[in-house]
């Protein structure tokens, strides 16, 4: 929505404010798609050259998040406390059960009731390998703390390259804008002869490239790095949430600690009130029961 907005303002406000200042889009519109096939076209193979096949599909599968915004919501912090506490808690009382829960997540009826956490395999997976090790007796607080966070800051560097890779595009426009500029100059010199008002146009246009470097550079590129950048570093909140309450876990807090260790650590635009987590923990053991 705000991403939405955003674009039709730097549009309206860029080309509103010229042309409230007496400027032509003629020149702008004539030179436009040979000036953005060379900008664009130089910008785009200079991503693919410098990102692998994966950063690429990653980069093009993210853009989507600039208007989504981040992947997990209030209701999802909710889910997540609540699938924690019921494995938590059968881990205390039947141990045999979590194992057949945690072994084949897919056909859990525990995970089963929160479909968004299930399909997301990270999160699955930072659970189902976390409690396994566990059960072995890897039950040092300090040192699964450690792998977790570890594994967690693993999996932000993975979900931050696809803006480090548009960043970089955006680096490169202004410089690209210039080579199209230079090139536009070129065409022109070899106009010398003619008219100022001909000579003029060819200016213009030239310059028209170094405007879309820098316009495409700081009104776009540059702000959607930006905006998939904090989206990386709002979600990452989710994973450290499972680590917090499985570390606690480890402690031999109670369940209900467990949580509560976990609610705390919740961003507090997302955190769930006590008594919202109070009434879904109620629910699931009376369904228990």
């Amino acid at each position: 929505m705000f991403g939405a907005i955003g674009i039709v303002v730097v549009f309206v406000m860029v080309f509103g404010g010229y042309l409230a200042a007496g400027g032509k889009m003629e020149i702008i519109l004539k030179s436009l798609p040979f000036e953005m096939t060379m900008i664009l076209g130089a910008a785009i193979g200079a991503f693919l050259i410098s990102n692998d096949g994966s950063t690429v599909k990653q980069s093009l599968k993210a853009m989507g998040q600039v208007f989504k915004g981040p992947k997990w919501k209030h209701g999802d912090y909710r889910d997540l406390l609540c699938l924690l506490f019921e494995l938590l808690r059968l881990a205390r009382t039947n141990p045999l059960g979590l194992e057949e829960q945690i072994e084949s997540p897919g056909t859990s009826a525990v995970f089963g009731k929160y479909p968004r956490i299930l399909a997301d395999a990270e999160a699955v997976n930072l659970i189902c390998d976390t409690l396994r090790a566990a059960s072995m007796n890897y039950d040092d607080p300090h040192q699964v703390e450690e792998v977790l966070e570890k594994r967690v800051e693993d999996g932000f560097h993975h979900a931050q390259h696809p803006s480090h890779a548009l960043q970089t595009m955006a680096d490169g426009l202004p410089a690209l804008g210039i080579v199209a500029a230079v090139l536009g100059v070129i065409k022109t010199m070899g106009s010398i002869d003619q008219p100022p008002e001909v000579l003029g146009k060819l200016i213009g246009g030239a310059l028209v490239g170094t405007f879309l470097g820098v316009f495409l550079a700081y009104g776009f590129i540059g702000p959607f790095a930006s905006r998939l950048k904090g989206i990386a570093e709002e979600d990452r909140h989710f994973y450290q949430l499972i680590r917090e309450v499985l570390v606690a876990n480890l402690h031999a807090h109670a369940p209900n600690i467990c949580i509560e260790v976990g609610r705390q650590n919740t961003p507090g635009h997302h955190r769930p009130s006590f008594s919202e987590i109070e009434e879904s923990l109620k629910a699931l053991k009376q369904e228990a029961a």
